[in-house]
Protein backbone atom coordinates (compact mmCIF):
# COMPACT_ATOMS: atom_id res chain seq x y z
CA UNK A 1 0.00 0.00 0.00
CA UNK A 2 0.94 3.40 -0.62
CA UNK A 3 -0.09 6.76 -0.51
CA UNK A 4 -0.63 9.52 -3.61
CA UNK A 5 1.97 11.58 -3.43
CA UNK A 6 -0.70 14.98 -3.95
CA UNK A 7 -2.36 13.82 -0.95
CA UNK A 8 0.72 13.41 1.41
CA UNK A 9 2.26 16.65 -0.11
CA UNK A 10 -0.55 18.64 1.07
CA UNK A 11 -1.16 17.15 4.26
CA UNK A 12 3.12 18.29 4.82
CA UNK A 13 2.67 21.63 3.18
CA UNK A 14 -0.09 22.34 5.63
CA UNK A 15 1.72 20.49 8.90
CA UNK A 16 4.97 22.71 8.09
CA UNK A 17 2.54 25.92 8.19
CA UNK A 18 1.05 25.45 11.54
CA UNK A 19 4.16 24.01 12.96
CA UNK A 20 6.75 26.57 11.74
CA UNK A 21 4.18 29.86 12.39
CA UNK A 22 5.49 31.76 15.52
CA UNK A 23 2.11 33.70 16.02
CA UNK A 24 1.37 33.67 19.69
CA UNK A 25 -1.93 32.09 21.23
CA UNK A 26 -4.18 33.89 22.02
CA UNK A 27 -7.48 33.50 24.42
CA UNK A 28 -10.51 32.05 22.74
CA UNK A 29 -13.50 35.35 21.66
CA UNK A 30 -16.78 34.74 22.88
CA UNK A 31 -20.21 35.50 21.46
CA UNK A 32 -23.20 36.56 23.97
CA UNK A 33 -26.48 35.69 24.24
CA UNK A 34 -29.11 37.66 26.71
CA UNK A 35 -31.36 35.35 28.21
CA UNK A 36 -33.80 38.04 29.27
CA UNK A 37 -35.96 37.47 32.12
CA UNK A 38 -40.00 36.28 32.89
CA UNK A 39 -41.10 39.60 32.21
CA UNK A 40 -39.11 41.88 35.25
CA UNK A 41 -35.83 43.41 35.79
CA UNK A 42 -33.10 41.18 36.46
CA UNK A 43 -31.95 37.06 36.19
CA UNK A 44 -29.32 34.68 36.59
CA UNK A 45 -28.00 31.82 34.96
CA UNK A 46 -26.56 29.21 37.61
CA UNK A 47 -26.45 25.91 35.24
CA UNK A 48 -25.63 24.71 31.88
CA UNK A 49 -25.27 21.27 29.80
CA UNK A 50 -23.75 20.11 27.08
CA UNK A 51 -26.48 20.61 24.76
CA UNK A 52 -26.28 24.07 25.96
CA UNK A 53 -29.62 24.41 27.92
CA UNK A 54 -29.59 26.81 30.87
CA UNK A 55 -31.17 26.58 34.21
CA UNK A 56 -31.44 29.73 36.62
CA UNK A 57 -34.39 32.12 37.87
CA UNK A 58 -35.63 35.64 36.98
CA UNK A 59 -38.44 37.86 38.34
CA UNK A 60 -41.45 37.92 37.22
CA UNK A 61 -43.71 40.53 35.37
CA UNK A 62 -44.05 43.21 37.93
CA UNK A 63 -40.86 42.46 40.37
CA UNK A 64 -42.83 40.91 42.62
CA UNK A 65 -41.36 37.22 42.90
CA UNK A 66 -38.44 35.22 41.34
CA UNK A 67 -39.21 32.01 39.75
CA UNK A 68 -36.87 29.12 38.38
CA UNK A 69 -36.26 28.98 34.22
CA UNK A 70 -34.82 26.35 32.04
CA UNK A 71 -33.47 27.87 28.60
CA UNK A 72 -33.70 25.88 25.48
CA UNK A 73 -33.74 26.42 21.76
CA UNK A 74 -34.05 29.93 22.66
CA UNK A 75 -37.22 30.23 25.00
CA UNK A 76 -37.21 30.91 28.43
CA UNK A 77 -39.48 29.01 30.03
CA UNK A 78 -41.25 29.59 33.96
CA UNK A 79 -41.03 26.36 35.47
CA UNK A 80 -43.39 27.46 38.17
CA UNK A 81 -43.46 26.90 41.76
CA UNK A 82 -44.53 23.89 45.03
CA UNK A 83 -47.30 26.58 45.73
CA UNK A 84 -45.30 29.13 47.12
CA UNK A 85 -44.51 32.74 45.46
CA UNK A 86 -40.80 32.03 44.96
CA UNK A 87 -38.26 29.17 43.31
CA UNK A 88 -34.88 28.97 42.39
CA UNK A 89 -33.17 26.56 40.16
CA UNK A 90 -29.48 25.70 40.50
CA UNK A 91 -28.30 23.12 38.29
CA UNK A 92 -29.64 21.78 34.91
CA UNK A 93 -28.25 17.92 33.69
CA UNK A 94 -27.56 16.58 30.02
CA UNK A 95 -31.53 14.97 30.59
CA UNK A 96 -32.59 18.57 30.66
CA UNK A 97 -33.28 18.10 34.47
CA UNK A 98 -33.75 20.67 36.54
CA UNK A 99 -33.05 21.11 40.51
CA UNK A 100 -33.18 24.13 43.20
CA UNK A 101 -35.36 25.76 45.58
CA UNK A 102 -38.92 26.38 45.65
CA UNK A 103 -41.48 27.92 48.41
CA UNK A 104 -43.92 25.52 49.31
CA UNK A 105 -45.56 28.31 51.47
CA UNK A 106 -44.92 31.62 52.51
CA UNK A 107 -42.42 30.72 55.08
CA UNK A 108 -41.36 26.91 53.79
CA UNK A 109 -38.83 26.66 51.21
CA UNK A 110 -38.17 22.72 49.56
CA UNK A 111 -35.84 21.15 47.28
CA UNK A 112 -37.16 20.26 43.88
CA UNK A 113 -36.71 17.95 41.07
CA UNK A 114 -37.79 19.75 37.39
CA UNK A 115 -38.30 16.69 34.72
CA UNK A 116 -40.72 15.95 32.09
CA UNK A 117 -42.49 19.22 32.31
CA UNK A 118 -43.37 18.49 36.69
CA UNK A 119 -42.05 20.08 39.83
CA UNK A 120 -41.66 17.18 42.24
CA UNK A 121 -40.85 18.11 46.39
CA UNK A 122 -37.93 16.24 47.25
CA UNK A 123 -38.71 16.86 50.43
CA UNK A 124 -36.62 16.94 53.91
CA UNK A 125 -34.79 14.85 56.57
CA UNK A 126 -37.48 16.61 58.64
CA UNK A 127 -36.66 19.77 59.38
CA UNK A 128 -38.61 22.74 57.30
CA UNK A 129 -36.05 23.43 54.55
CA UNK A 130 -33.98 21.89 52.14
CA UNK A 131 -32.07 22.84 49.08
CA UNK A 132 -31.52 21.13 45.61
CA UNK A 133 -27.62 22.55 44.75
CA UNK A 134 -26.61 20.09 42.16
CA UNK A 135 -27.59 16.97 40.19
CA UNK A 136 -25.76 14.66 38.03
CA UNK A 137 -25.93 12.81 34.43
CA UNK A 138 -27.61 9.56 36.41
CA UNK A 139 -30.05 11.68 38.48
CA UNK A 140 -28.35 12.09 41.55
CA UNK A 141 -29.00 15.10 43.33
CA UNK A 142 -26.93 17.12 45.91
CA UNK A 143 -27.64 19.26 48.00
CA UNK A 144 -28.70 20.70 51.85
CA UNK A 145 -31.72 20.28 54.49
CA UNK A 146 -32.50 20.73 58.00
CA UNK A 147 -32.46 17.55 60.00
CA UNK A 148 -35.69 16.94 62.53
CA UNK A 149 -36.00 19.36 65.20
CA UNK A 150 -34.14 22.16 63.08
CA UNK A 151 -31.33 22.38 65.13
CA UNK A 152 -28.71 21.62 62.62
CA UNK A 153 -28.42 21.31 58.44
CA UNK A 154 -26.88 18.68 56.87
CA UNK A 155 -25.38 17.70 53.55
CA UNK A 156 -27.81 15.22 51.83
CA UNK A 157 -27.01 13.04 48.70
CA UNK A 158 -31.14 12.01 47.11
CA UNK A 159 -30.39 8.69 44.97
CA UNK A 160 -32.98 6.20 43.71
CA UNK A 161 -35.55 8.45 45.81
CA UNK A 162 -34.52 8.25 48.97
CA UNK A 163 -32.63 10.93 50.64
CA UNK A 164 -29.39 10.03 52.72
CA UNK A 165 -27.62 12.55 55.24
CA UNK A 166 -23.91 12.67 54.54
CA UNK A 167 -22.73 13.45 57.64
CA UNK A 168 -20.19 16.44 58.95
CA UNK A 169 -16.42 17.15 59.60
CA UNK A 170 -17.15 16.97 63.21
CA UNK A 171 -19.30 19.95 63.52
CA UNK A 172 -22.77 20.35 63.50
CA UNK A 173 -23.43 21.81 60.06
CA UNK A 174 -22.49 20.83 56.57
CA UNK A 175 -23.46 21.80 53.19
CA UNK A 176 -23.25 19.82 49.48
CA UNK A 177 -22.57 22.16 46.46
CA UNK A 178 -21.75 19.50 43.85
CA UNK A 179 -22.00 16.05 42.28
CA UNK A 180 -19.95 14.21 39.84
CA UNK A 181 -21.35 11.21 37.76
CA UNK A 182 -19.44 8.60 40.10
CA UNK A 183 -21.53 10.40 42.86
CA UNK A 184 -18.45 11.91 45.01
CA UNK A 185 -20.24 14.85 46.08
CA UNK A 186 -18.35 18.07 47.20
CA UNK A 187 -19.54 21.21 49.88
CA UNK A 188 -18.64 22.47 53.30
CA UNK A 189 -18.97 21.77 56.63
CA UNK A 190 -18.25 22.47 60.20
CA UNK A 191 -15.39 21.18 61.90
CA UNK A 192 -15.03 19.09 64.98
CA UNK A 193 -16.09 22.05 67.75
CA UNK A 194 -17.81 24.19 65.32
CA UNK A 195 -14.45 25.63 65.33
CA UNK A 196 -14.25 25.99 61.78
CA UNK A 197 -15.28 25.76 57.85
CA UNK A 198 -13.56 23.28 55.76
CA UNK A 199 -14.03 22.43 52.18
CA UNK A 200 -15.54 18.39 52.29
CA UNK A 201 -15.01 15.51 49.88
CA UNK A 202 -17.70 12.75 50.26
CA UNK A 203 -16.90 9.82 48.19
CA UNK A 204 -17.74 5.83 49.15
CA UNK A 205 -19.53 6.90 52.19
CA UNK A 206 -16.05 8.33 53.80
CA UNK A 207 -16.51 12.29 54.09
CA UNK A 208 -12.61 13.79 53.65
CA UNK A 209 -11.28 17.11 55.19
CA UNK A 210 -9.78 18.91 51.59
CA UNK A 211 -8.02 21.79 54.54
CA UNK A 212 -7.23 25.39 53.87
CA UNK A 213 -4.30 27.58 53.07
CA UNK A 214 -3.83 28.32 56.68
CA UNK A 215 -6.48 30.39 57.66
CA UNK A 216 -10.47 28.73 58.99
CA UNK A 217 -12.71 28.20 55.78
CA UNK A 218 -12.51 26.67 52.57
CA UNK A 219 -15.60 25.72 50.57
CA UNK A 220 -15.87 23.37 47.39
CA UNK A 221 -18.19 24.66 44.88
CA UNK A 222 -18.03 21.54 42.67
CA UNK A 223 -16.43 18.37 41.15
CA UNK A 224 -15.63 17.36 37.95
CA UNK A 225 -15.84 13.64 36.65
CA UNK A 226 -11.78 13.32 37.01
CA UNK A 227 -12.48 14.17 40.74
CA UNK A 228 -10.87 17.60 40.86
CA UNK A 229 -12.36 20.61 42.64
CA UNK A 230 -13.04 24.21 42.39
CA UNK A 231 -13.83 26.09 45.67
CA UNK A 232 -12.82 29.17 47.55
CA UNK A 233 -10.34 29.44 50.50
CA UNK A 234 -9.79 32.02 53.03
CA UNK A 235 -5.71 32.31 53.17
CA UNK A 236 -3.48 32.81 55.82
CA UNK A 237 -4.00 35.83 57.95
CA UNK A 238 -7.49 35.47 57.53
CA UNK A 239 -8.02 39.15 55.49
CA UNK A 240 -9.95 37.28 52.23
CA UNK A 241 -11.13 34.15 50.15
CA UNK A 242 -9.25 33.28 47.43
CA UNK A 243 -10.34 30.76 44.37
CA UNK A 244 -8.91 27.48 44.28
CA UNK A 245 -8.16 24.52 42.02
CA UNK A 246 -7.88 20.77 44.22
CA UNK A 247 -6.53 18.47 41.77
CA UNK A 248 -4.58 15.10 42.79
CA UNK A 249 -3.90 16.22 46.69
CA UNK A 250 -3.31 19.66 46.09
CA UNK A 251 -5.03 22.97 46.19
CA UNK A 252 -3.99 25.65 44.01
CA UNK A 253 -4.60 29.32 44.57
CA UNK A 254 -6.30 30.90 41.72
CA UNK A 255 -5.44 34.03 42.43
CA UNK A 256 -7.38 37.88 41.62
CA UNK A 257 -7.29 40.11 38.94
CA UNK A 258 -5.11 42.75 41.39
CA UNK A 259 -8.17 42.75 44.17
CA UNK A 260 -8.49 40.98 47.64
CA UNK A 261 -11.12 38.13 46.92
CA UNK A 262 -12.09 35.62 44.31
CA UNK A 263 -14.36 32.87 44.24
CA UNK A 264 -15.06 29.74 41.95
CA UNK A 265 -18.39 28.67 41.23
CA UNK A 266 -17.94 25.11 38.41
CA UNK A 267 -15.22 23.34 36.98
CA UNK A 268 -15.95 21.25 33.73
CA UNK A 269 -14.44 18.18 32.65
CA UNK A 270 -11.34 19.59 30.62
CA UNK A 271 -10.08 21.42 34.13
CA UNK A 272 -11.78 24.85 33.04
CA UNK A 273 -13.69 26.38 35.87
CA UNK A 274 -15.12 29.95 36.55
CA UNK A 275 -16.09 32.42 39.15
CA UNK A 276 -15.39 35.79 39.96
CA UNK A 277 -12.85 38.25 40.83
CA UNK A 278 -12.29 41.55 42.48
CA UNK A 279 -10.74 44.14 40.39
CA UNK A 280 -7.99 46.72 41.88
CA UNK A 281 -8.83 48.31 44.71
CA UNK A 282 -11.59 46.24 44.97
CA UNK A 283 -13.70 48.63 43.03
CA UNK A 284 -15.50 45.69 40.64
CA UNK A 285 -16.33 41.94 40.83
CA UNK A 286 -16.15 40.54 37.19
CA UNK A 287 -16.70 37.14 35.98
CA UNK A 288 -13.02 35.26 35.17
CA UNK A 289 -12.36 31.72 33.10
CA UNK A 290 -9.56 29.39 34.34
CA UNK A 291 -8.14 28.22 31.95
CA UNK A 292 -4.33 26.85 31.09
CA UNK A 293 -2.72 28.08 34.13
CA UNK A 294 -4.12 31.58 33.53
CA UNK A 295 -6.90 33.70 35.40
CA UNK A 296 -8.63 35.66 32.27
CA UNK A 297 -11.29 38.57 32.75
CA UNK A 298 -14.31 37.36 30.98
CA UNK A 299 -14.99 41.06 30.06
CA UNK A 300 -11.96 41.67 27.81
CA UNK A 301 -13.15 38.38 25.41
CA UNK A 302 -16.33 39.88 24.37
CA UNK A 303 -16.55 41.79 21.50
CA UNK A 304 -15.53 45.86 21.87
CA UNK A 305 -19.06 47.71 22.29
CA UNK A 306 -20.68 44.45 23.59
CA UNK A 307 -22.12 46.80 26.53
CA UNK A 308 -21.82 43.71 29.01
CA UNK A 309 -20.03 44.06 32.09
CA UNK A 310 -20.12 40.84 32.98
CA UNK A 311 -20.04 40.36 37.74
CA UNK A 312 -20.34 36.47 37.90
CA UNK A 313 -19.56 33.26 35.91
CA UNK A 314 -21.45 30.37 37.28
CA UNK A 315 -21.52 27.21 35.51
CA UNK A 316 -19.35 25.86 32.39
CA UNK A 317 -20.02 22.91 30.13
CA UNK A 318 -17.40 20.90 28.33
CA UNK A 319 -17.59 22.78 25.24
CA UNK A 320 -16.45 25.92 27.02
CA UNK A 321 -20.16 28.03 26.88
CA UNK A 322 -20.83 29.69 30.15
CA UNK A 323 -23.28 30.94 32.05
CA UNK A 324 -23.98 33.77 34.39
CA UNK A 325 -25.09 37.52 35.36
CA UNK A 326 -23.92 40.68 34.00
CA UNK A 327 -24.64 44.14 33.57
CA UNK A 328 -26.71 45.38 30.50
CA UNK A 329 -28.61 48.80 30.30
CA UNK A 330 -28.69 49.40 33.91
CA UNK A 331 -30.44 45.92 34.52
CA UNK A 332 -28.53 42.45 35.82
CA UNK A 333 -29.69 39.60 33.50
CA UNK A 334 -28.41 36.22 32.48
CA UNK A 335 -25.75 35.56 29.81
CA UNK A 336 -24.60 32.65 27.82
CA UNK A 337 -21.28 33.10 26.66
CA UNK A 338 -20.30 30.48 23.09
CA UNK A 339 -16.67 29.99 22.21
CA UNK A 340 -16.02 31.78 18.62
CA UNK A 341 -12.61 30.75 17.90
CA UNK A 342 -10.98 27.52 19.07
CA UNK A 343 -7.41 28.08 20.93
CA UNK A 344 -4.46 27.43 19.15
CA UNK A 345 -3.74 23.98 20.94
CA UNK A 346 -7.15 22.68 19.91
CA UNK A 347 -6.56 24.06 16.28
CA UNK A 348 -3.50 21.86 16.30
CA UNK A 349 -5.36 18.66 17.60
CA UNK A 350 -7.90 19.08 14.84
CA UNK A 351 -5.18 19.84 12.45
CA UNK A 352 -4.18 16.59 13.40
CA UNK A 353 -7.49 14.51 13.25
CA UNK A 354 -7.79 16.19 9.75
CA UNK A 355 -4.18 14.56 8.83
CA UNK A 356 -5.44 11.37 9.79
CA UNK A 357 -8.61 11.58 7.60
CA UNK A 358 -6.64 12.99 4.73
CA UNK A 359 -3.86 9.89 5.02
CA UNK A 360 -6.97 7.35 5.17
CA UNK A 361 -8.74 8.66 2.16
CA UNK A 362 -5.41 8.36 0.66
CA UNK A 363 -4.87 4.90 1.68
CA UNK A 364 -8.60 3.98 0.12
CA UNK A 365 -7.81 5.65 -3.07
CA UNK A 366 -4.44 4.10 -4.15
CA UNK A 367 -2.89 1.03 -4.09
Amino acid sequence: MKIHHRWAAAALSTVALFCGSTAPARAVDYTITDLGTLGGPTSHALGINNSGQVAGSADIAGGTAYHAFLYSNGVLRDLGTLGGAYSYASAINNSGQVVGLSRTSPTVSHAFLYSNGVMRDLGTLGGAYSYASAINNSGQIAGSTSIAGGTAVRAFLYSNGVMSDLGTLGGTYSYAYGINDSGQVVGVSRTTGDAAFHGFLYSNGVMSDLGTFGGTYSAAADINNSGQVAGSVVIAGETHTHAFLYSNGVMSDLGTFGGTYSAANSINDIGQVVGYASTPGNTATHAFLYSGGSLLDLNNLLSPGSGWELTDAAGINDLGQIVGAGAINGEQHAYLLTPTAVPVPAAVWLLGSGLLGLFGMARRKTV
